[in-house]
């Protein structure tokens, strides 16, 4: 094979492992921001940032980095870890994992194997360098938006007033938990709930309950003010004046939750979720991820003795 062939294939390989290694980039740090990043731990938060949402972005770059080189060691490694995916993580071996994932690893595998970039550092420049500037440039503003986010350290039961809704909204516990429930357990949990939010008892009370689509949409908020949201039930799409986040009264900024059950069901096998972003999504009601949870609300009373929070 002529050296002229071995640097095409040797650059292919390198061009094609940076555009998957920086889409990957891209994604991670998009997430990581969305639903991660929650911890009060800078470190955790950075542990948590490259170990889940940068993980095959860094094992792309670390097999490309080792295919450079060591090209049959590294060409061996691409080949094997697209095996392993089929065989230990999916579990399974069908058209589209082997179409998706065999395939493409084998050719690159193969790719590296034969190929030989040059020069080479501009190679490792490249495989390096081009995913961890996705990686800062599309964490900067997100970092900049969750290190403002309001956190006034009240987990307590709340009034939230503003844009027409006037709710009590749970305390932290079972109206308001930290893990993943279904649907029908947030439903059940919020018509057991005590007076003060804090028990779930024996008994039905129906004194809390789930909040509907348009309360949820119309009591996001931002830094303290209102989004001004609007849920339009017949495009059935949430829209704001301003972008919601996850802040207090509404959201835990250190919980991983960021998504609630809402009342309003889809069908009879979906209801619709709300995110602290505002965005509206129907959702099986059988699921129940981590960060899919919900906090129960109930109508302002007289008797009830609470700190209030007004979103103008």
């Amino acid at each position: 094979m002529s050296e002229k062939t071995k640097n095409r294939l040797g650059w292919t390989a390198v061009i094609l492992t940076t555009i998957i290694a920086g889409i990957w980039a891209l994604w991670g740090s998009v997430e990581n921001f969305h639903e991660g990043w929650y911890f009060e731990s800078f470190i955790r938060n950075i542990g948590l940032m490259f170990l889940q949402y940068l993980s095959l972005t860094m094992i792309f770059i670390i097999l490309s980095s080792i295919s450079l080189r060591l090209p049959r060691v590294g060409g061996s490694l691409f080949i094997g870890f697209g095996l392993y995916l089929c065989f230990f993580f999916f579990n399974r071996i069908t058209f589209t994992t082997v179409v998706m994932i065999t395939i493409p690893f084998t050719i690159l595998g193969l790719f590296y194997w034969f190929g030989r970039p040059r020069p080479r550092r501009l190679a490792y420049a490249v495989i390096i360098g081009v995913p961890l500037l996705i990686i800062l440039v599309s964490s900067i503003p997100n970092a900049i938006r969750v290190s403002k986010r309001v956190n006034d350290g009240n987990f307590d039961a709340r009034i939230v007033t503003g844009n027409g809704v006037t709710l009590v909204w749970a305390p932290e516990g079972p109206g308001w938990p930290e893990k993943g429930v279904t649907w029908y357990d947030a439903k059940e949990i919020c018509s057991h709930l005590s007076e003060d939010g804090t028990t779930v008892t024996d008994s039905v009370l129906n004194i809390w309950r789930l909040l509907t689509v348009d309360e949820a949409v119309r009591s996001m908020a931002r830094h303290g003010k209102n989004a001004g949201g609007v849920w339009n039930k017949t495009a059935k799409k949430a829209e704001y004046k301003i972008t919601p986040d996850k802040e207090t009264p509404l959201w835990n900024v250190h919980s991983m939750v960021i998504y609630w059950w809402t009342a309003t069901e889809a069908d009879s096998e979906k209801a619709y979720i709300v995110t602290y972003n505002g965005g509206v999504w129907p959702r099986l009601k059988t699921r129940c991820p981590g960060y899919l949870a919900f906090r129960a609300v109930k109508k302002l009373n007289k008797i009830s003795i609470l700190s209030e929070t007004e979103s103008k």
